[in-house]
């Protein structure tokens, strides 16, 4: 994650930030105790030509903890629902963008299989939620259409607002994905920060950023000293959207225009639509950071004959559950 940063006032020329978009209370997310230990790895299968890998099954995976292999406990294959959250940005480059780019998220729905559910949450300061998990696509997309933005003030506090989203679906079963629409700007508080990459660790969500930056980059007033500030503001939040991403396995994209917007949103749905999902007991109770591989078992059938050339996207670690308490102290 980077630090405070001033793009919102070299790059867009604006001294306010939006103000919250409904004047409602956090819709509640549906909350479903599990209460084995396990460790869920969303694991997304490409070939060498980038098209997604249809039909493995159980056995076609292994899963190593720390590079000892692990039985897998839970599979669910590409057809099992999916849960998406649209986190959107509330700040003044979503409210200039809204009407040609946020809103070619129809081609996410559109996308998006029958029974995957979808919610959307806006962040500013702190995130609310404004439309709770649901696989009707038609209410879905009223509620996009619905949305308005108003210039006002606050802050950006993007780390400290994740951090709080993945807490709210720690609870909920099944695959799971972030679709953060955002600058990468964040005026979190440097505890946040701290906050979500601990989170970070230990979640099972993936999260696939679209930044919202690239239609405003092409502005060149200002002093040469102002704009190369200002390149540098862009790149540090494009950095925090790549970090994002890569820490669970997602991907990042940056879209120039309506069109690599739609084509991003397209892209998207194909991935959430194409995620295996494994899961497996945590060995030990040591408190410490493992790491996770996943491969496809060469010794089982595979699709196609380029097997050990498919690229594998999933979370690279976890944290292990804190030693149990010694009561007899």
């Amino acid at each position: 994650m980077k630090p405070r940063t001033n793009l919102l006032t070299t790059a867009l020329l604006l001294t306010v930030l939006s103000t919250p978009l409904l004047a409602q209370e956090p819709a509640a997310i549906p909350s479903i105790r599990v209460d084995v230990a396990r460790v869920n790895v969303g694991v997304i299968v490409t070939d060498p030509n980038g098209k997604f890998v249809e039909g493995l099954q159980r056995n076609n995976f292994e899963i190593q903890d720390n590079g000892t292999q692990q039985p897998i406990t839970d599979f669910a294959s590409i057809e099992e629902p999916a849960q998406v959250l649209l986190l959107i940005e509330a700040g003044p480059a979503v409210y200039l963008l809204q009407d040609s780019h946020l809103f070619a998220a129809d081609a996410l729905l559109n996308g998006l299989s029958p029974g995957d559910r979808i919610a959307f949450v806006r962040y500013a300061n702190a995130p609310a939620a404004i439309l709770d998990f649901t696989a009707d696509k038609r209410a879905a997309q009223a509620t996009l259409d619905g949305i308005s933005f108003n210039l006002g003030f606050g802050d950006l506090n993007l780390a400290s607002s994740l951090d709080t989203v993945l807490g709210w679906l720690a609870k909920v079963p099944g695959k799971k994905t972030i679709v953060l629409i955002s600058t990468g700007v964040d005026t979190s508080p440097q505890q946040g920060i701290a906050a979500l990459q601990s989170t970070l660790r230990t979640s099972d969500v993936r999260i696939l950023c679209i930044s919202m930056s690239g239609p405003l980059r092409n502005g060149k007033a200002g002093s040469k000293r102002a704009i190369e500030q200002t390149q540098q503001d862009f790149e540090a939040a494009d950095a925090n959207l790549r970090d994002l991403a890569a820490a669970t396995g997602g991907r990042a994209y940056f879209p120039g225009n309506a069109k690599a917007f739609q084509d991003a949103y397209r892209q998207i749905a194909e991935l959430v639509r194409h995620e295996y999902s494994l899961a497996f007991a945590p060995p030990s109770s040591d408190g410490a950071i493992h790491s996770i591989n996943v491969r496809i078992n060469p010794t089982e059938a595979a699709p196609t004959p380029n097997a050990t050339r498919y690229r594998i996207d999933y979370r690279r670690a976890y944290q292990a559950p804190a030693p149990p308490k010694d009561e007899s102290r």
